[in-house]
């Protein structure tokens, strides 16, 4: 019903009821997703994350000014929520490795999407997000549709596992090597791009 996050976030300012329905069932399945996969796996915590990071966030929706995509801004929430619960448990925050996290490929994640202002910013996140597609386009196919599945339409790993019609241990294998593939080709075309920037500023 609202076309775009700005407009969703100001219906929920105005005490729109259907805007706060759609905001729970758009965001509460994506963060619980999301806080999952931080948290080893745990159906309770990441279930108990989600719920407290909407919370948090509808106080602070006063503060949102559409400079990056809603979902964006909710993760920056959800992160505080996920290292609470972390220390809280005792589990080593780097014990958690996901290439999602690694700066470069989690600016290319977000900037698909994201609501843009400045000049520089729509180069650099269109850039960021062009290379991310080229380096999904370049895998093998099998690799490359993973990996949409899973962090761009965000589909558990037992959907992805019956879409490639694999058992999810093996839908596990097949997201790990494409991970790995994907960070070694976006590593290298990423400092390639820097390079070319930098060389043609000097120029």
């Amino acid at each position: 019903m609202y076309r775009d996050d700005k407009t969703l976030v100001k219906a929920m300012l105005g005490g729109r009821e259907t805007a706060f329905d759609e905001f729970f069932e758009t965001y509460f399945p994506r963060l619980y997703r999301f806080a999952l996969a931080r948290t080893r796996r745990d159906e309770d915590a990441a279930e108990e994350i989600a719920q407290s990071t909407l919370c948090l966030a509808i106080t602070k929706l006063h503060t949102y000014r559409g400079e990056a995509a809603l979902f964006t801004w909710l993760c920056t929430f959800c992160r505080h929520e996920i290292s609470t619960y972390l220390r809280k448990n005792r589990i080593a925050a780097d014990s958690v490795d996901l290439i999602e996290e690694r700066p470069g490929v989690r600016a290319a994640l977000e900037s698909i999407g994201a609501d843009l202002h400045t000049p520089d910013e729509m180069f650099e996140r269109a850039e960021l997000a062009r290379l991310a597609r080229v380096v999904l386009d370049q895998l093998a196919p099998r690799y490359a549709r993973a990996l949409e599945w899973k962090y761009l339409d965000g589909l558990p790993v037992n959907t992805i596992a019956r879409r490639l019609d694999v058992s999810p241990k093996a839908a596990e294998s097949v997201l790990t090597r494409a991970r790995a593939a994907f960070r070694d080709l976006f590593g290298t075309m990423a400092s390639e791009s820097a390079g070319s920037r930098l060389s043609e500023r000097t120029t």
